[in-house]
């Protein structure tokens, strides 16, 4: 896993950063925490420089967080959720899961958006709920982008400075990138297996 990163990011540059992280955004089939520190690696390495390798993970998370965000507010609170209803439990999540995000992002508002961006697992969902509520869009992205900022910023520097490490840490990082993409789709099951055993809330009448 990790060759193929550093190989990709070696052929693709700041693109390959960037598609990465735009694809990291809409389903991570390959975590940040292992795209953007091998970029910070290549950076070290003088194959590209550290500043533009930021700049294009960030925008690859922007862009990545347009799409769920803008398909959210174009299909609205309620077909979002009447969906949910109908296929939520092979979607992994439901109709309840949507509205404890609404309320919470109602309630947190930019400040959930700005924290989402540096969880796992929150982070690639955490435009849905906003988009629902229809966020004012210069507050939604300029808090993405202040948080991704941070978080994509904070690990291409990790990369970057770990450079004379590298040959200690190689054995390391690849087996990590295994569990972390093994925990991604444990964490999608599971949230699917939750969801088809948990009982049906109590009628009344």
């Amino acid at each position: 896993m990790m060759d193929l990163i550093t190989s990709w990011v070696s052929a693709a540059g700041y693109i390959g950063v960037f598609a990465l992280m735009f694809l990291e955004n809409l389903f991570p089939p390959i975590p940040s925490e292992l795209i953007m520190p091998l970029a910070g690696f290549a950076a070290a390495r003088g194959e590209m420089t550290l500043l533009l390798v930021i700049v294009a993970g960030v925008m690859g998370t922007l862009v990545g967080n347009a799409v769920w965000f803008e398909v959210a507010r174009v299909f609205g609170s309620e077909r979002t959720k009447r969906l949910a209803t109908k296929y939520g439990r092979w979607l992994g999540i439901l109709r309840e899961d949507l509205d404890k995000a609404e309320v919470t992002l109602r309630r947190w508002g930019p400040l959930a958006v700005f924290l989402g961006r540096m969880m796992p697992g929150i982070r690639t969902v955490i435009s849905i709920p906003a988009g629902l509520i229809e966020m004012p869009r210069i507050v939604f992205y300029s808090w993405t982008a202040l948080g991704s900022t941070i978080w994509v910023g904070g690990l291409a520097i990790v990369g970057y400075v770990l450079e004379d490490s590298y040959q200690h840490i190689e054995g390391y990082v690849d087996p990590i990138g295994k569990v972390l993409i093994l925990m991604v789709g444990v964490l999608f099951l599971w949230q699917v297996w939750r969801i088809w055993t948990r009982k049906p809330p109590n009628k009344v009448g």
